[in-house]
């Protein structure tokens, strides 16, 4: 391991591949968004929801996440990925951050996007019982809290940076 990830977790929507790209970029540091691995790996993602059921996935998902955190930088999780007993204990060694967003909000950001989750049925409606649900969870991991809900991302970069750079010890400053 290559030391402690920036780790941000949250609901569908919420930012944290954009925010944790321009975070990565900001510290100097590799970026790897989890759902990306598990596309890299095993094709898209609905086709897996699919093929193999969401069982399967957030295996295959555990694994990316695994991939993900041994190569420390920053890393964005997929929504549920935080579900799993064995993430929640690996993210102890990790800073995470928790990337909110408001459901008033979440309509513009979710709208067309290919998301087996909220397939059927309202999706922000299915959004908001899927967040309410994984609110504890998120909450119980996260060192930090910041939403997204209004104003640019970058104002949520500086904060998340800001957030990192006071929380380093000075022998990981000389390091890094």
């Amino acid at each position: 391991m290559t030391g402690p990830a920036i780790v941000l977790v949250g609901p569908m929507g919420a930012g944290k591949t954009s925010v944790g790209r321009r975070v990565a970029r900001a510290l100097e540091r590799g970026f790897v968004d989890t759902d990306k691995l598990v596309v890299r790996d095993h094709g898209p993602i609905p086709e897996l929801f699919v093929t193999h059921g969401e069982a399967r996935f957030r295996a295959i998902e555990r694994d990316a996440v695994r991939e993900a955190l041994a190569g420390g930088g920053v890393v964005a999780l997929g929504g549920g990925a935080v579900l799993d007993d064995a993430t929640r204990d690996d993210l102890r060694a990790h800073r995470v951050v928790l990337l909110t967003v408001s459901p008033h909000v979440i309509a513009s950001r979710i709208g067309g996007d290919d998301r087996p989750l909220l397939a059927g049925e309202d999706p922000v409606e299915r959004w908001t019982r899927i967040y309410a649900a994984r609110r504890p969870v998120y909450e119980e991991v996260a060192d930090v809290t910041f939403d997204t809900s209004s104003g640019p991302l970058s104002a949520v970069v500086t904060k998340i940076v800001d957030w990192v750079q006071a929380e380093t010890t000075p022998t990981e400053r000389t390091l890094s």
